[in-house]
């Protein structure tokens, strides 16, 4: 069964733009039939092709059902890379494993200063759509470092940073399950001593994610994916 996203979907019954001329002029979808339809907010829609254009498809829902919500969030908040290509990766992986928060903010080593979020959402729909889910990430721009840390409110916030003196724990060994989490990703330059001890204010713990260097976009993956093996530990 073809799937599409539309969000407001249960206001419309109907697929608008992209959606509706990928139903018309790519699948080339007849009245009668039947498509699948998420509004990216846990809800699935069974319906039926009424009328189809490039414009739009309008449709009559037979059965809708809920997705239900994980116990707990993943938030990584990361600075981009200069590199698009590797937070696209990021943005695709992390959605199919299942992230709820994906935010991008700026410090004194950033590479890159600014975001198009349009084609990282069309990267996550499409990825929502792969993996079979029906909740749709939220990705946004934070901006400033300093101005986003005072803001996040998580019940465990982590800072991706290993300190010449110690070694922190592994976040495997730190993260309680069923938490709404926080993880800081900083540049390829590293968090500045300043920006660290901004985060020790706000209550982050420092936490490892392995004995090896990792590019920006895979330690992010690694921690999305390592609070979920939490997790689903703790449920099993």
């Amino acid at each position: 069964m073809h799937l599409f996203y539309q969000p407001n979907f249960s206001e419309l019954s109907a697929l608008l733009d992209d959606e509706a001329f990928h139903a018309a002029k790519v699948l080339r979808l007849r009245e009668g039939e039947a498509v699948r339809v998420t509004d990216g907010q846990g809800s699935w829609f069974d319906a039926i092709v009424q009328q189809n254009s490039p414009k739009r498809c309008d449709l009559k829902v037979t059965q809708q059902t809920r997705q239900t919500p994980k116990p707990f969030s993943i938030e990584i908040a990361l600075a981009p890379t200069k590199n698009m290509d590797r937070i696209e990766w990021f943005v695709e992986k992390a959605t199919e494993i299942g992230i709820d928060t994906i935010s991008f903010f700026y410090t004194k080593h950033s590479e890159r200063r600014n975001m198009k979020l349009e084609r990282l959402h069309k990267i996550a729909v499409s990825a929502m759509k792969q993996s079979l889910q029906a909740f749709l990430p939220e990705i946004r721009e934070v901006g400033d470092f300093t101005k986003y840390i005072p803001t996040v409110t998580s019940t465990q916030k982590f800072i991706a940073h290993l300190p010449e003196n110690r070694t922190p724990l592994h976040i495997l060994k730190q993260a309680q399950p069923m938490q709404q989490y926080t993880v800081l990703i900083g540049p390829e330059g590293d968090f500045t001593e300043a920006e660290i001890q901004l985060t020790q204010q706000y209550d982050f713990e420092m936490a490892t994610l392995g004995n090896t260097r990792l590019r920006t976009e895979t330690a992010a993956l690694v921690a999305c994916q390592t609070l979920h093996s939490v997790n689903y530990i703790a449920q099993s």
